[in-house]
């Protein structure tokens, strides 16, 4: 098959950048989009020229690196699918494809299609953690966790942090990623003793960070490729507001 890219190039976050196209040959459906990328490198750099710079490591959507911008959607028409994912059948023939990076403010360009998404590690920081001194590590039947908690735990627990939810949000929030952490710890024995503080904290970081607020348009959940649900945002909010009530209180 044949696809005519339009790809966004930027040498760095200081020099403005703009849509290069690009034109493929003899591109197999069955391959990766990032794989149609790394064959469009190679003839790149055979004709001397600066290869598309791309964020990729486990390519089995897993590491949530691999986010980009596809015809208007995070990790393309796919759902429940990151970039690494995605492959060219989901496309047609002589397809017009435009990649860009990540636009939001937190997410400052490196280079082309990569981002610099540490802005969420500065929010994990602030309180996506357990701290609690238990020595070694308790035996796993140990502490008693109701069925129900234990698997939404693990739905909350399987987000790669890949950004797409900030991507599609009009408003660049972040509310599906931090509720999606601050879930996966409320819902366990071992989060509670700092859930007071976790909400608050990393709510305040992640404004403090530029992410925008949260309207309750639903992109998130729905270009989300482990798709992570609109119910953790409603129990970060409970969990934020009692923090607050009882930081008053104090």
């Amino acid at each position: 098959m044949k696809v005519n890219l339009q790809i966004w190039r930027q040498p760095d976050n200081k020099t403005k950048g703009k849509f290069v196209n690009y034109e493929l040959d003899n591109i197999n459906p069955e391959m990766s989009f990032l794989e149609m990328l790394d064959a469009l490198n190679d003839k790149l750099i055979k004709r001397g020229e600066d290869p598309v710079a791309f964020e990729h490591d486990c390519r089995e959507g897993i590491c949530g690196s691999c986010g980009l911008f596809i015809n208007g959607r995070p990790h393309g028409p796919e759902k429940d699918v990151a970039t690494c994912q995605l492959h060219m059948r989901s496309f047609s023939d002589g397809q017009k494809i435009v990649v860009e990076p990540w636009r939001a403010k937190p997410f400052p360009v490196i280079k082309d299609l990569i981002v610099d998404r540490s802005a969420f590690e500065t929010i994990m920081e602030a309180g996506g953690f357990v701290a609690v001194d238990v020595g070694s590590a308790p035996e796993a039947n140990q502490i008693p966790v109701k069925k129900q908690h234990a698997e939404k735990a693990f739905d909350a627990g399987v987000c790669i942090g890949c950004g797409a939810c900030v991507a599609a949000c009009k408003n660049s929030s972040a509310m599906l990623f931090v509720s999606a952490k601050i879930s996966q710890l409320a819902l366990l024995p071992q989060g509670i003793p700092e859930a007071r503080r976790r909400a608050l904290d990393m709510l305040a970081k992640a404004d403090e960070l530029g992410f925008g607020s949260c309207t309750s348009t639903e992109a998130c959940e729905v270009e989300c490729p482990k798709a992570i649900s609109l119910e953790h945002i409603a129990r970060m909010n409970r969990q934020y507001f009692k923090a607050s009530f009882s930081e008053e209180k104090e």
